[in-house]
């Protein structure tokens, strides 16, 4: 099996990041999730083709799911493929599962994964935030703040 290889920072692979999910959302907790896939869905991810831009986490019938994300078809297994865009069970204990139901129930929060990425045993895990949508001009504020903390950081380099 072939282990998953540390990044420069000690990170490992990372497969796919949702990367605006930080602007639209405010984050809340984090949590580590395990994904059920198909082993050509693994050996596309480990070509760093799939996409979770879109996508977010739902739970159906007592279980967690990942709905809409894009893992392209592997080109080497021709007719054993996966379907690119097929809903992937999300494995978390039943108090993680019950806690997130509770979260997205009561206080209208959402969740949206962060980042899919192989731990240091080769095994696919996501990242997954209990996030609340921001309006535009949260958006707006946050981006403030950020701005004014690079320039605050900047000027403080220059000041020694």
């Amino acid at each position: 099996m072939a282990q998953a290889k540390k990044g420069a920072a000690g990170q490992y692979k990372i497969a796919a990041e949702n990367r605006k999910a930080r602007h639209a959302y405010e984050i809340g907790d984090t949590l580590e999730t395990g994904i059920a896939l198909q082993g050509t869905e693994v050996k596309a991810l480990r070509s760093g083709k799939g996409n979770i831009g879109e996508s977010y986490a739902s739970i159906e019938n007592g279980e967690l799911y990942l709905i809409n994300s894009y893992i392209p078809a592997y080109e080497a297994a021709s007719r054993f493929n996966h379907a690119p865009r097929r809903p992937r069970k999300l494995l978390v204990h039943a108090r993680e599962l019950s806690k997130l139901f509770n979260a997205v129930q009561r206080d209208g929060m959402t969740l949206v994964p962060l980042k899919v990425y192989f731990n240091e045993r080769g095994r696919a895990k996501l990242e997954l935030a209990v996030a609340r949508g921001r309006k535009a001009h949260d958006k707006r504020q946050a981006d403030k703040k950020r701005d004014w903390q690079r320039d605050k950081a900047r000027i403080m380099r220059e000041r020694g």
